[in-house]
Parts: structure tokens; sequence; C-alpha cells
């Protein structure tokens, strides 16, 4: 069995399907899956909050937390976010909480963690789900090829402690990888680069070797995840975070809005290196990483991800296969030939030669059909989804998306690395003053062109 082809953020069923569950509304797996939140907008004047809190406090409405923040909507206002006591608390209460607010906040919202599952609104609560790890982390199945190796699995417990550790805005762990393991990255790395200026698409080709002139990809070196990351930031705003497995597809895919790439640190086992049961760090250095350095397939890469954010599990699932069919198993047409771009094409010797043969079944890429579509994770593809161009792929998926059934739109601000929910009239007319700012420069700069 070839490298890659059991493998990675595929939904969970059975015995994971209530942990995944649980993850995915940003719980852990013993705690009731439920909540209930207000969003309030208060004007900056003294003694609003205490006016705003006293309404809580007149309706015996216990508050678990309340954070808050400059407020999208005006400059001199401030949105507060407060979650419910739910057990303590009567429904009636609420809803006369929230007619009392209408007299002293500019907007009430009422959110419902069981109808909008949880989300990341900053860059930093990823680290909310460091330790929802799924699988293959530090336990080990028993058909793993290192389930029998003791100095394996005391390696792979290592690498599970640096990542679950690791918060937002730390140094990314620098690792001394052993000589085995430098051994096996060899075999891998030799094979699957003979392979690319035949089988992978041309971004991959002219982007390879900007990764072994600023971030040491070669024989003999195992690139660092710091060093890759620079780079990747340098190049389209991506980064590396460290991960000890396998997440739930909402936690991995939410990580893709931010422009957030979880990365193992582990490799796979070294007796059998053209083969691995789960995402390692080949998988991720050489399958995905060039592509996240191509501006287009960036953004595409994000569009999933903010598609994703507080999407309803059925749509989670359809996303996750769209994944399954781009970004891990993606082919596009170049000059009139088939090219891989998929991570898991990318980093299996086997599948990336079969992949473009005629044995493979190819269909044009419609996310409609494409999301829907069911596939085996043992065996290679029987079929593959053909896009024109990372762009064409992004404008469908940015159009498919649409559907998703959620009371709002999103936007990432990357200039302070939030997720910022459109809800506010107010907040759409701000928009579409920055979005008319930037075309100005985009007129102008032609304009000097011509």
């Amino acid at each position: 069995m070839d490298a890659e082809i059991q493998r990675k953020r595929k939904i969970e069923n059975g015995s994971l399907e209530s942990k995944a569950k649980s993850a995915y509304l940003g719980k852990s797996s013993d705690e009731e899956v439920s909540g209930t939140s207000i969003v309030f907008s208060l004007p900056e004047n003294v003694g609003a909050l205490a006016d705003a809190l006293s309404i809580f406090k007149k309706r015996q409405i216990n508050l678990k937390h309340i954070e808050s923040r400059p407020s999208k909507g005006g400059s001199k206002e401030y949105d507060f976010y407060v979650d419910i006591d739910d057990e303590s608390t009567h429904p009636e209460n609420v809803k006369l909480v929230l007619e009392d607010l209408k007299s002293k906040a500019k907007s009430v919202v009422l959110h419902h963690e069981e109808s909008v599952p949880w989300f990341p609104r900053k860059i930093s609560d990823l680290d909310k789900f460091a330790d929802r790890v799924l699988s293959f982390g530090a336990e080990l199945a028993a058909d793993h090829p290192g389930f029998t190796d003791t100095v394996y699995r005391a390696r792979r417990k290592e690498f599970a402690d640096i990542a679950i550790t690791y918060r937002h805005g730390q140094p990314l762990p620098h690792v001394e990888y052993t000589k085995d393991e430098i051994n096996t990255w060899n075999t891998v790395f030799n094979e699957l680069t003979k392979l690319y200026p035949t089988h992978a698409c041309r971004e991959v080709n002219y982007i390879f070797p900007l990764l072994a002139e600023n971030c040491g990809y070669k024989v003999d070196s195992i690139p660092q995840l710091e060093d890759v990351s620079k780079f990747l930031k340098e190049c389209t705003g991506f980064t590396l975070r460290p991960v000890a497995g396998l997440l739930s597809s909402r936690d991995f895919l939410a990580g893709l809005a931010f422009r957030v790439f979880h990365s193992t640190q582990y490799i796979r086992h070294g007796g059998n290196p053209m083969y691995t049961p789960e995402p390692d760090v080949v998988h991720e250095l050489i399958g995905h990483v060039p592509l996240f350095a191509d501006p287009s397939f960036a953004q595409f890469s994000q569009e999933i991800g903010l598609a994703s954010l507080g999407a309803p599990d059925e749509w989670i699932e359809k996303l996750a296969t769209l994944y399954w069919f781009t970004v891990e198993f993606g082919i596009c047409r170049q000059d009139g030939d088939l090219k891989a771009y998929g991570a898991g094409l990318l980093s299996s010797f086997g599948e990336l030669q079969y992949c473009i043969t005629d044995k493979a079944e190819h269909l044009a890429f419609d996310p409609e059909k494409t999301s829907v579509t069911k596939y085996p994770i043992t065996t290679y593809q029987p079929r593959y989804f053909v896009a024109e161009t990372f762009d064409d792929a992004k404008n469908k998926v940015r159009l498919w998306s649409r559907a998703v059934p959620r009371p709002f739109s999103v936007r990432y601000n990357p200039y302070t690395q939030c997720v910022e929910t459109l809800t506010e009239k107010d907040q759409i007319i701000k928009l579409i003053g920055e979005v008319k700012s930037e075309m100005d420069k985009v007129s102008d700069a032609l304009k000097k062109i011509d």
C-alpha cells in the first residue's frame, strides 16, 4: 500500500462521533453541548456598561463570561459579548433582558450555540482546541507500523507534548531530528522530487527551489516549521502551527480561515518509509507547503476555511469532502495536460504516477457535485476532480458557499487577525468604504501604468 492512502482529515465516525461533535462546538467531550450568549453595542459613556449589567442583575441572570472590544460599527462604541449561565436562568428572563437592553444598546443579538456552532473569532482562539486531537497523536493504533516500536512511540509522545503546550505568539518549536528520522526523510524526498517536473503543477515546480533556498528543503535535513512559516508569511500571510495529530474537520478548517495550517512535526516510521497511515511532516512540508506560498491557492484555501465558520455539521462534512478532492487530491489542467496539486498526491509516490493516467476517472470540478461524492480512504482514488485554474476553483467555491445556512456573513481582517461577522448595516457601510479605498488605489495604479 502506497504512501498517504489512509489518511487525513476525514469525517470521523463510530466511537469518535460524539467526541468530534463536542469538539466542533468548542466544548470538551464531557461538557453539555449548548449555551446562550448575547452580543450588544454600547456608546463610550461613563457608566454605560454598569447600567447594562444592572439589567442582568435585575432579571436574576448569572453571567459566566464577558469580554469587550471596539465596535466595528462606530469609533465611539464598544461591542460586549456575554455568556449566560443556562442552568440557573429561566428562558422568559432572557427575553426580558433582551427587551430591556434594546432601550440602552444600539444593537442586541441573541446567539444560541446549538444553532450556530462555536468558532474562533481571533487567531489566538485556535489555542482552545490545541489538545482536541481525535487520533494519531501519542496513541497509535494496533495496526500502525510503529505500534510495537517503543522508541518510536516515546518519540511520538515527545512531539505530541510539544504541540499540545504550544500557544499562539510563541516561537515555533525547534526539533532535533534523529539520524533515522533524517534517513526516512531522504528516502521519500528523493523519490517524490524525481516526479515533480513531469507530474506536479507549475506552481509547485516554481516554488520548490525557493523552499530549498530559503527553508533548507534538501536531503540530510528536515526543515524546521519556524523557517517554513516565516517564508510562507512573507509570500501569502499563511503560517504554520504544530499539531499533535488528527483534528476534527471543523477545527482544522477553522484554522485555514485565519491562514493558519496545523502541521505535524513527527515523521512516519522508518520501517516502511513510503507508507504512512496519518499526516506526518513529510506530507505537510512536501505535500502542502509549496502551494500555501502561491497567492491564488492560499486564497482558495482560506475561502474553504471561512465557509466553515459557524456552519452546521452536515455542511462541515460537505466542506471536508470538498477539501479532500481539492487541497488533498486536486488535479488541474495546464497547457492541455493534467497536473497534480493536491498534497495527498504530491506526497504519495505511487498515486502521483497513477492519478494522471487513463486508469483514473477525471471529472470537471463542481463544488455542488464534488462536496457529496463518496471516496475511499484505503485505496487510490477512483476519480479526481479537475480545476481549470485555482482562481476558477476559488470563484466556484465562493459562489457555492453562499448557500451555507448561517445568519451572517464573515470576513477575515488581516490587520487585527480576527474574523468579523457582518450583521449590522453600519459594519457593511464601513466595509464598503474600505473596499472603495482599495479600488481607488487600483485605479490610480492603472492610470500610472497607462
